[in-house]
Formats: structure tokens, C-alpha cells, sequence
């Protein structure tokens, strides 16, 4: 359960609440302290107390055995003890001085033990200055005359040391909290004094100047793995404005061609409207109005997979994808498109964001096949396999790595009358790592084979 905390509370300082903290447990513990000092010293006290009375009680009977006693008994120390030695009709045989006359205070029965075990607290005794006494009887005389001695001390001196005592820690133990408050609250602010130095360093850092790390403290303690936790998260997050600003760059860079492109040809028209010759311009801008159109499409389906966005997953037939995507290039081009070799595969994904990657590698395999593109899709322990295959001039093996980047075009994909923003294979490798997959490319002598392996699911 959840203990709600107050909104004032919540807004105070780190070093604030480790202070309260910290002085809420010195105080805690100090008054438990306080406490079991004073009860451990109760009892030992009284302990002595007991232990005085019971062997005073046993050297007056030891007297009494050797030669009897007088009926008034001396007093020892400070003279409050008060003694009584009863026969066993009640009568009073002897006393101490103050209870000269007195009838019998005391009617428990001796102990029969060598320790003082049997101790009775007796209250109110016919004397001034104590109100609590400890009393203990011990039998003594014959059997014919038994007689039992009773010892009790006053518990007076050792409530007035206690009192003492108590008092004492009740002025000395706040200051001591206080003092010790402060020195926590200096050792909070030293400890804390490396978090506000990062802090502050943080908050110079801009985002133009992501390339600054943070100082990283020598310790290897929980300070020291922020530092470098902050100081990875400032580089992930270097890197990733960097890509961004390439990305920027990279399509106004595009943008501009064809935009440029039909600007010109706009303003040529304009300016000269006897010179337009529309059935001849008017293919060419539709070309680059449809060529600006893919690209912003590219764009926002990049930015769309950049923000990680949900797909609509759910068991797909891959197997219709690819029909439905190859009958639809077929009326685009003039080349050959086999998919013979498509064979039923159901996977767990998004229908739409799977077909534009069969489109976007069929595109691909459209600019560069000389004849012919074979489409092949099959499972092989439960991973769907999809290979696109053409006769064109392939992908040279040290550039394989680097056509999955954006932007990114061969040396014989340079010519931009070929329609490519060099985003098509960008988007199926963020499209099937969304899906949990991998694209490679292989040799196709001659020709490039573009493989997709994806998690398969049962039919």
C-alpha cells in the first residue's frame, strides 16, 4: 500500500528529507537508548538493593541462633532499614529502632531459597521519607520456636538517582540530536556536492553541443555508474541527432531535384505559353510530380518507423502478399516476374507495412533486371523465407552492408533517371526488423538475390 505523501513534503529538497531522515533515526535511537540505560540500571540497582536486604536478613538470623537477640536492633549505614523478627504466634521479638512498639509490618511467608528470589515490594510503612520498600523474610530460631526476620530497604535513593539520570538525558539528549543533525546535514550536502556538479554540467550541455561528456568521479560507487550511464545516454543521444541531421540534409537534398525540376519547367510554361508544347512537358511533369510524390511517401513511412509506432500485427497469408504485389508490378513493366515458386506462408505481422516491403523489393529489382525477376517464398523450420532475384548487374559485396542506409546509392544507380531516392531498401530493413526478421543479399549469377527471413506461424 502506498503511504500518500504530503504536496509540501514532496517539494522539499534531497538533502531536506535525507536530513529529516537521518535525524528522526538519531533521535529514535538515542531515546531507546536512554530508555534501556535507565531500565538496565533500575534493575541492577534494585538487584543490589535485594541482594543487601536478603543478606542483612541472613547475618541477624545467624546472630539470633548464636545467642539471641536484643529486642531493639542496631542500624546500619544511614539508618533506614527497617527490621523486624516475628515469632510464630505474630508476636514481635525484635525491631530496628524506628519500628520500636510498631506491631507486625510484614506477613509473607521466609524464603527457603540461598538467593534473594522472593523479594516483596511493600508500600506505606509507618515511616517518613520512603513510600516503596523492598522487603524479604528469612526464617530463623528451631523448630520449636520459629521465627522469621524481615529486612526492608528503601527504594528512595535509587528513584532519586534515576530521577537524576532521567533528567540528565532529557537535557542532554535533544542537543546531542541537534548536533548530530548538523553534522549529517554537512556530510548530506558533501556527498551531494558531485550530484549538483553533474547537474550543472548537464545543464550546459545544449543540443548543438552534444559531443560534451560528463566528469566521471574516481569512485566506482553508485555516482560513478550515473556519470557513465548520462555520459552513454549524452553519445546514444549525439549519434542520434547526428543521423538526424543527416536524414534532414539527405532529403532537402532530394527534395530540391525534383522540385528544381518542375519549377523550371513550370516557369518556362509561364513565361512562354506559346512555346509550351504540352503533350511533350506534360509527361515529364506528371514523372517528377510522381517521383516527388514517392519520395514524400518514403519520408513520412521512415519517420513513421523512426517513432517506433505500433503495428497492426495479426496472422497474415505472406503467400497472397506477394501474389497481389507481383500481379500488380507485372502491369508496370515489361520484364519477366516468375513466382512460381511461391508456396503458402503465414506469419504474425502487419499486412501493410509487409506488402510494402515485397513492393519495395520488386521496385528495386524492376531498375536494375535485364530480363527477368524470380519471387520464391517458402518455410524452413518455422521461418518464412522470401527471395527476390533479378539478372541485373548485382551488388558488389563490400557495398551490401551499406544499401540498407538512406539515401545510399551505387555507382550504377546513380542516374536519377532510374526513380530511386535510395529509401526502398532502408524501409524494408526497418519493416522487417519491426517484425523480428533479417534481410541479406546473395549472388544471383548474374543479378542480386534479396532475401527476408521472418517468423512463421502455423496455418
Amino acid at each position: 500500500m502506498r503511504v500518500p505523501v504530503p504536496e509540501w513534503w514532496a517539494h522539499r529538497s534531497l538533502r531536506l528529507k535525507l536530513t529529516a531522515a537521518a535525524a528522526l533515526m538519531i533521535a529514535a535511537a538515542l531515546v531507546g537508548a536512554a530508555s534501556l540505560l535507565v531500565v538496565w540500571l533500575r534493575t541492577s540497582l534494585i538487584s543490589g538493593l535485594d541482594q543487601a536486604a536478603f543478606q542483612q536478613a541472613q547475618v541477624i538470623a545467624a546472630n539470633q541462633e548464636d545467642g539471641g537477640l536484643p529486642r531493639t536492633l542496631p542500624l546500619s549505614g544511614n539508618g533506614d532499614t527497617a527490621i523486624q523478627v516475628v515469632d510464630a504466634s505474630g508476636g514481635v521479638r525484635s525491631s530496628s529502632a524506628n519500628l520500636r512498639g510498631d506491631p507486625p509490618l510484614f506477613h509473607f511467608a521466609p524464603t527457603a531459597s540461598e538467593t534473594p528470589n522472593h523479594i516483596h515490594a511493600v508500600h506505606h510503612l509507618p515511616l517518613t521519607g520512603a513510600e516503596t520498600w523492598r522487603a524479604v523474610g528469612v526464617a530463623a530460631g528451631t523448630e520449636r520456636d520459629p521465627l522469621t526476620v524481615y529486612v526492608a530497604v528503601p527504594t528512595a535513593p535509587v528513584d532519586r538517582n534515576l530521577a537524576a539520570l532521567t533528567a540528565g538525558l532529557a537535557i542532554g539528549v535533544p542537543p546531542a540530536v541537534a548536533l548530530l543533525t548538523g553534522v549529517v546535514w554537512l556530510l548530506t550536502g558533501r556527498a551531494l556536492r558531485p550530484v549538483d556538479a553533474l547537474r550543472g554540467q548537464t545543464a550546459e550541455i545544449t543540443a548543438v553541443d552534444l559531443g560534451r561528456r560528463l566528469d566521471v568521479p574516481p569512485a566506482d560507487d553508485a555516482l560513478g555508474r550515473l556519470a557513465r550511464t548520462l555520459n552513454d545516454l549524452l553519445a546514444r543521444l549525439d549519434v542520434a541527432t547526428r543521423h538526424q541531421r543527416q536524414f534532414v540534409a539527405d532529403a532537402a537534398h532530394e527534395l530540391r531535384s525534383p522540385l528544381s525540376s518542375l519549377h523550371t519547367q513550370l516557369e518556362v510554361a509561364v513565361r512562354h505559353p506559346g512555346s509550351a508544347a504540352w503533350d511533350t512537358r506534360g509527361p515529364a511533369l506528371i514523372e517528377e510530380s510522381e517521383r516527388l510524390s514517392r519520395l514524400v511517401d518514403d519520408l513520412l513511412r521512415l519517420a513513421r518507423l523512426d517513432a517506433q509506432p505500433q503495428l497492426r500485427k495479426r496472422p497474415v497469408d505472406l503467400d497472397e502478399i506477394v501474389s497481389r504485389e507481383v500481379c500488380h508490378a507485372r502491369l508496370h513493366t515489361h520484364l519477366l516476374i516468375d513466382r512460381h515458386a511461391v508456396s503458402a506462408a503465414r506469419v504474425y505481422g502487419d499486412e501493410d507495412a509487409l506488402a510494402r516491403v515485397v513492393r519495395n523489393l520488386l521496385d528495386n529489382s524492376m531498375r536494375y533486371a535485364v530480363d527477368r525477376i524470380d519471387v520464391s517464398l517458402r518455410v524452413r523450420d518455422s521461418i518464412a523465407c522470401l527471395v527476390v532475384a533479378d539478372d541485373g548487374p548485382g551488388i558488389p559485396v563490400a557495398d551490401r552492408g551499406r544499401v540498407f542506409d538512406r539515401f545510399t546509392r551505387l555507382d550504377g544507380a546513380r542516374a536519377r533517371g532510374t526513380g530511386g531516392s535510395g529509401l526502398g531498401l532502408a524501409i524494408v530493413h526497418d519493416i522487417v526488423a519491426a517484425h523480428h526478421g533479417c534481410v541479406d543479399i546473395e549472388d544471383n549469377a548474374p543479378g542480386a538475390r534479396i532475401v527476408i527471413r521472418v517468423p512463421a506461424t502455423d496455418l
